[in-house]
């Protein structure tokens, strides 16, 4: 082996035992790969530098999930940005079947038992319940002083800073916020809306709404009908 190539294999040895990646070498002795594993593969390594090899994979590997994560986010938002310009303008009728559906899913019925139910809509998303609020003054005529809100949440949940939140959420005045039910059940260790992030539940009710509720239930059976799915 000519002196050159043994200084290389010298010093990619001596850089091996120090816990240096293959990668690592190979920035500092310029050799093929094969070579530097044909020179290497007799090299034992102590534990502390099979600890730092190990650290090293685990931060590429780090890098990796976040570069990634990164381009995941990129995309979400370029499939987003695309759909959000699919929908356009929403349009009074339009406005008017999206309140039906969302009542549909996450509002009180009138059942045999219970035929004078008040509407009430109830939900933990302050998108969805503006959305309804909206739908409440625009289609069916429903001012802010006919509204009754309720906070719905866990007992060791933080409830001054959730009322906070869904006063700013729904610019609404504080008095129209008095009313808490305490949910005394254990809160799921799995869900992930705990902690800052959980703000309980808003129930909004509707007074004299009794009416209001039998239309909107036949504006589901009209849309039932028309889907042709009835």
């Amino acid at each position: 082996m000519p002196i050159e190539k043994q200084k290389e294999k010298s010093d990619a040895v001596a850089l091996r035992k120090e816990g240096f990646s293959y990668n690592e070498i190979l920035k500092i002795v310029p050799v093929a790969k094969s070579t530097l594993s044909l020179w290497l593969r007799s090299v034992g390594l102590a534990r502390k530098q099979k600890q730092r090899l190990t650290m090293l994979k685990m931060e590429a590997a780090l890098r990796g999930a976040r570069a990634k994560k990164v381009k995941r986010q990129i995309k979400t938002i370029e499939i987003k940005n695309v759909a959000i310009k699919d929908i356009r303008r929403i349009t009074k009728r339009e406005l008017w079947l999206i309140g039906v559906a969302l009542y549909w899913a996450e509002g009180s019925k009138q059942k045999e038992h219970l035929v004078s139910q008040q509407v009430r809509f109830s939900n933990s998303d302050p998108l969805m319940i503006k959305l309804f609020l909206r739908w409440l003054s625009l289609i069916c005529g429903i001012s802010l002083d006919n509204i009754e809100f309720e906070l719905y949440i866990h007992k060791t949940a933080d409830i001054k800073s959730a009322q906070k939140f869904w006063l700013n959420e729904l610019k609404i005045p504080s008095a129209r916020l008095q009313k808490v039910r305490i949910k005394k059940n254990k809160i799921n260790t799995k869900r992930k809306n705990i902690g800052k992030q959980y703000h309980g539940l808003i129930s909004v009710r509707v007074r004299r709404s009794t009416d209001l509720n039998r239309r909107i239930d036949g504006w589901i059976e009209g849309i039932c009908k028309y889907c042709g799915v009835v």
